[in-house]
């Protein structure tokens, strides 16, 4: 039986700033237009954090009863290792995903009724990145998927839901966040293109290369700090303080531009979720003092 620190673990907890920094830009592009509303943030919070802890378990879940994790480099997973039954794995991925269910209805009934289908598909697209017959994230699509859900979707989707509009900075917030989030799945994909081969994983890394998966990284931090620059031109110059974060994104970027493989690559995740988080908040800051 899993400890409840193992529990953590799977939660990847490395990973959050993928389901928090969307929340923290679409409240900051609400707040911008004067409609902030304290408890739709919350539970668009949960929603997002609750998507993301549910996906990480239905991951750890599917290949780990594929086979892919049995030579992982990365931190161990719950099914991998052997630690917690898959059928535990998978029940707790779905009580997240009930979980992030259940606040969205309430989101959604009280915003407008088509967000439900929005919502259906995230749940959707957090099961099938590796589940089912034909999992989408073995077929070089899970960085779209997560550029859309986790960028596009939750930072415009956070600030509709409070403010009942789309607005320019969050449209801008979105690609920025999305871009970084896809830069961590990116960073992670880079570390395993070894033992995903060999399982048959064909995400994007082992369809692009080492080379050109290291480019994409870096291209992905870039587009985040132009848009930054996109609404100090044409919003507020208070969003440049969201530069203050390039020193932070610059650790990562030159870990990557150095070549550096295997297990040396699993700080880099770590250090791209800080300089996404730090990123996020400054950024949150200036659209609030818009």
């Amino acid at each position: 039986m899993a400890t409840p620190a193992q529990w953590l673990e799977g939660a990847r907890l490395r990973t959050w700033s993928a389901s928090i920094t969307p929340v923290l830009v679409g409240s900051g592009a609400a707040a911008a237009v004067d409609a902030f509303v304290w408890w739709k943030a919350a539970l668009a919070l949960v929603v997002s954090v609750a998507l993301q802890v549910g996906s990480n378990y239905a991951n750890d879940y599917s290949d780990g009863i594929r086979g892919t994790d049995d030579h992982r480099v990365g931190p161990q997973r719950l099914v991998g290792s052997g630690a917690a039954k898959p059928a535990a794995v998978k029940a707790a991925a779905f009580a997240c995903f009930a979980l992030a269910a259940v606040c969205g209805l309430v989101l959604a009934l009280t915003t407008a009724w088509w967000l439900i289908l929005i919502g259906a598909a995230a749940v959707a697209a957090a099961w099938f990145y590796t589940g089912g017959a034909r999992p989408y994230g073995y077929n070089a699509l899970g960085e779209i998927s997560v550029f859309i859900f986790f960028g596009l979707v939750a930072v415009i989707g956070t600030t509709f839901v409070q403010a009942d509009t789309v607005t320019w900075p969050a449209v801008a917030g979105a690609l920025g966040i999305g871009a970084q989030t896809c830069a961590l799945l990116v960073a992670n994909n880079l570390r395993d293109i070894p033992t995903d081969r060999v399982s048959g994983k064909r995400t994007l890394a082992v369809v692009m290369g080492d080379r050109m998966t290291r480019t994409l990284y870096v291209a992905l931090q870039a587009v985040a700090y132009v848009m930054v620059l996109l609404l100090a031109i044409t919003t507020t110059p208070w969003t440049l303080l969201a530069l203050l974060a390039v020193p932070l994104a610059l650790r990562p970027v030159a870990t990557i531009l150095r070549g550096t493989t295997g297990r040396a690559l699993i700080p880099v995740l770590k250090d791209t979720g800080v300089a996404e988080l730090v990123y996020a908040v400054l950024l949150t800051v200036g659209l609030v003092l818009t």
